[in-house]
């Protein structure tokens, strides 16, 4: 079963690798029956639409990575020993999650965990393919130029009180408190997405989650950062469909920072 999607640039390769982990909504045929069928109808803690907010990428020579499976199944941007990304008391789902952001189950039987055996065969079967062509590319790339640069995609609804009381930020970047990538990438960064009408913070309340926390090496000429957003800023106001506007001007947010980064790779 397919377990990504890999979109090459459409002009000469760049050394940026876009990732989209939470962009799937697919359950595999062995596990469909198990969840609650009204709650994977409409997987609501989906990155929805954002692969197709950045299908701008490989136009400016970007390749882009996104995922087939559904979170719910296993959440590729978590630790693959399950270890939490946070213990300020926010809701973390887990590596398979068995509730959604609200604490409601996933599974017809509610249950609390999943099994061991199973974790591991997920695992093995559905985040080591994602992870490897991940890493694959990120090698071919820095092979190619020296240096690297990994933007992980992420969207999330305005509120979402279990992780955090507050509206959202418009957008946040996340660069593991400058562990993941230099100081004059994570600039470029966010100075560019401060030059918009959105509201923009920095590593709060989000910093990275384990993709950008794994493969930022700023040491090694390998960048990673991590640019979370609130869904209304591109869907409609009750988060669930693709607004066409709302997007369009978010793309040029977007698209000028991804621009930026390009060219101080190509200059640096």
């Amino acid at each position: 079963m397919d377990c990504f999607r890999v979109i090459l640039p459409s002009i000469k390769r760049v050394p940026v690798l876009v990732s989209v982990p939470h962009c799937g909504t697919s359950f595999p045929p062995e596990l469909v029956e198990q969840y609650d069928a009204a709650a994977i109808s409409q997987p609501d803690d989906t990155d929805w639409f954002v692969d197709r907010l950045y299908d701008f990428a490989p136009s400016l020579g970007i390749t882009m990575i996104t995922a087939v499976q559904s979170r719910w199944v296993i959440d590729l941007n978590r630790d693959p020993d399950g270890k939490p990304l946070y213990s300020d008391g926010r809701i973390i789902t887990g590596l398979c999650p068995v509730t959604d952001f609200t604490g409601k189950p996933l599974y017809k039987d509610a249950r609390l965990t999943v099994a061991d055996h199973e974790v591991a065969r997920r695992r093995l079967t559905y985040y080591k393919p994602y992870h490897d062509q991940l890493a694959q590319i990120l090698a071919e790339l820095k092979s190619m130029f020296g240096k690297v640069l990994l933007w992980d995609c992420h969207s999330i609804r305005q509120y979402v009180q279990t992780i955090y009381r507050d509206k959202f930020p418009d957008l946040i970047l996340g660069d593991v408190d400058g562990a993941a990538a230099s100081p004059d990438i994570i600039a470029t960064a966010f100075n560019t997405l401060r030059q918009s009408d959105y509201s923009v913070t920095h590593n709060f309340p989000f910093k990275g989650g384990y993709i950008t926390r794994a493969y930022g090496k700023p040491l090694e000429n390998q960048q990673a950062l991590q640019l979370e957003m609130a869904k209304i800023n591109y869907m409609d106001d009750k988060e669930t469909t693709y607004d066409v506007v709302r997007a369009g001007k978010m793309r040029m947010v977007l698209q000028r920072t991804l621009s930026s980064l390009v060219d101080q790779l190509a200059a640096g």
